[in-house]
């Protein structure tokens, strides 16, 4: 079962690379940086995935993509491979904003579900990235930006083992997971709770879960909230608890933190979720935050933050 211990420089005690998830971007909703959320970030959904032998992965491209972007080379070197879940801004709208991708040569190959009305996704990127909504479209990219619909299944794409699973959210929504060398990371950032507020849970989410190292799972609401915004597609801390306990994995990352939880707020809900974990089997529980990196290497996490 995966510990997290100090990690300090790129090895693991063992002397083993390790897997890499880094977070860039770790809000849902909208963009909402300001002095109250300042430990935790602002920014909406982008984590990396790095590992020897891999090009690197990209999990959703929102604004956190231009902090990515900033560790990339920026001479047309770049090759990179975008996993996005769905569609919804806070899920994309970083691309533009992608310093690597503004220099010829560079390439980034972006995945995602085929949408319900059979839009591609190289059309929708169109839809919303262009005059007058943006002052330039995806084809005024320096780089090459290549779209695939993506199916449920499994997939080799950058040298990893992606697998891909439908998620409950609204609209068309995958789930991740990301298999390098016997270690896996999940990444589940929408996830609609049952609308009654129970615990039960979809058989492919569970079967894309199941005893992964790591589980990067939207964490949005409080009980309370929701109460209200039940059929907005999202979920309590409660509830990726449950799934985190049910999957058997190692360790948990909440994320999609709502943009009206403060620092304050997101110490309380960790708090309170590691109290729970410990009733409900679940070793270890994190809250994401900007900067933040796990290396996922020999059954064993270690946790550290970039700077």
């Amino acid at each position: 079962m995966t510990t997290l211990g100090a990690h300090i420089g790129d090895r693991s005690p063992g002397g083993v690379v390790p897997l890499q998830v880094s977070f860039h971007g770790v809000r849902g909703s909208t963009p909402c940086s300001c002095e109250s959320n300042r430990r935790y970030g602002g920014n909406t959904a982008c984590v990396s995935v790095d590992a020897p032998g891999i090009d690197p992965l990209i999990l959703d491209i929102g604004t956190g993509l231009r902090f990515f972007g900033d560790q990339q080379p920026a001479d047309g070197s770049f090759r990179g491979h975008a996993l996005v879940t769905h569609l919804h801004w806070d899920h994309v709208q970083g691309l533009p904003f992608f310093v690597p991708i503004h220099v010829p040569g560079a390439r980034l190959d972006i995945y995602g579900p085929a949408q319900d009305d059979g839009l591609t996704l190289a059309d929708a990127f169109d839809e919303f990235m262009r005059p007058p909504y943006f002052p330039v479209g995806v084809a005024d990219l320096a780089g090459d930006i290549v779209f695939h619909e993506l199916a449920e299944g499994a997939h080799d794409i950058g040298g990893a083992e992606v697998q891909a699973a439908n998620v409950p959210h609204i609209g068309a929504t995958h789930g991740y997971r990301i298999t390098v060398d016997g270690q896996s990371v999940v990444y589940i950032s929408d996830h609609q709770q049952p609308l009654d507020g129970s615990h039960e849970i979809d058989p492919a989410v569970l079967d894309l879960c199941r005893g992964a190292d790591l589980l990067i799972h939207d964490a949005q609401f409080t009980p309370d909230e929701f109460a209200d915004k039940a059929h907005w597609g999202h979920c309590t801390v409660d509830y990726a608890l449950a799934v985190a306990a049910a999957a058997d994995v190692g360790c948990l990352a909440l994320f999609h933190h709502d943009p009206s939880h403060d620092d304050a707020e997101l110490d309380r809900l960790l708090s309170d979720a590691k109290a729970s974990a410990v009733d409900l089997g679940v070793d270890e529980v994190i809250a994401a935050h900007e900067g933040l990196t796990i290396a996922l290497s020999g059954h064993e996490a270690y946790l550290r933050a970039a700077g």
